[in-house]
């Protein structure tokens, strides 16, 4: 590490939020693989900066700087410090997300409804409307969302955190819209199932494994590793002509 035959991000700062683990572990690998210098946040700084460490004694570029993508102020402090030691930002994933109730909607509480949309809407808008203000002043960037195909169609026992991906689908197309002629692509990424602790409360449920199994042609959730191709693909110059687009990674269980 990094892979010298492949850096396509040589030069470029990336910052990945939700990055101690799962898909935003498994993005900020492949991206320092590929020559990114990477910013890693977490509402922690110890597991997020276990990561860190591990890239950096790999051979990769790695910065650990805690966040909670959803306090407004620990947002602003965390890109006054990417702008005072970076003074650039070419990437941005956003990936950090909360997931506290599952169950039937009716029965769901208001502090898990204001804590889904606090960091999965309002957190993820902020964060991007940072992110594209530095952008702005370099005339590129581009931002890459985890958006999810509940987002798409609602998941059982999920949906607020369903709705919360929906807004951040349509949140992508609207950016896209408006920074396009800035230079600023912003694309999802719509995974499926995905195993991960993040994930536990889908993987471990019955229903959901029977799901899987009788509507995903490939029989199975999905694996971290398997989703870095695609944000890899949405965050280099290999997507230049491909803006507010949603890339569906999920065995084929919408088909």
């Amino acid at each position: 590490m990094p892979d010298t035959q492949h850096l396509i991000f040589e030069g470029k700062t990336a910052l990945i939020s939700g990055a101690s683990r799962g898909i935003g572990e498994a993005v900020a690998r492949g991206l320092a693989r590929r020559g990114a210098r990477v910013i890693l946040t977490s509402r922690k700084i110890d597991s997020v900066r276990e990561v860190a460490d591990s890239i950096s004694s790999e051979g990769g570029s790695a910065t650990a700087l805690a966040c909670h993508v959803g306090h407004f102020e620990e947002i602003e402090r965390l890109f006054e410090k990417i702008s005072t030691d970076f003074g650039k930002l070419d990437i941005l994933i956003n990936n950090g997300a909360a997931n506290p109730w599952f169950g039937p909607a009716i029965e769901a509480p208001e502090w898990a409804f204001d804590k889904t949309f606090s960091v999965n809407v309002k957190g993820w808008f902020q964060m991007s409307q940072h992110a594209a203000r530095i952008m702005l002043s370099q005339g590129a960037g581009n931002i890459v969302n985890i958006a999810s195909i509940a987002g798409m169609s609602p998941i059982p026992q999920q949906l607020i955190y369903s709705m919360t991906k929906a807004a951040v689908i349509a949140m992508t197309k609207g950016l896209a819209r408006e920074l396009g002629p800035q230079g600023i692509r912003v694309n999802a990424v719509a995974p499926g199932v995905v195993e991960t602790k993040f994930a536990e409360a889908l993987t471990s449920s019955e229903f959901i494994q029977r799901l899987i199994r009788e509507q995903t042609p490939l029989r199975r959730w999905a694996q971290p590793e398997e989703i870095v191709g695609s944000v890899l693909y949405l965050a280099s110059d290999l997507s230049s002509y491909t803006t507010g687009s949603i890339l569906v990674c999920d065995g084929g269980m919408t088909v």
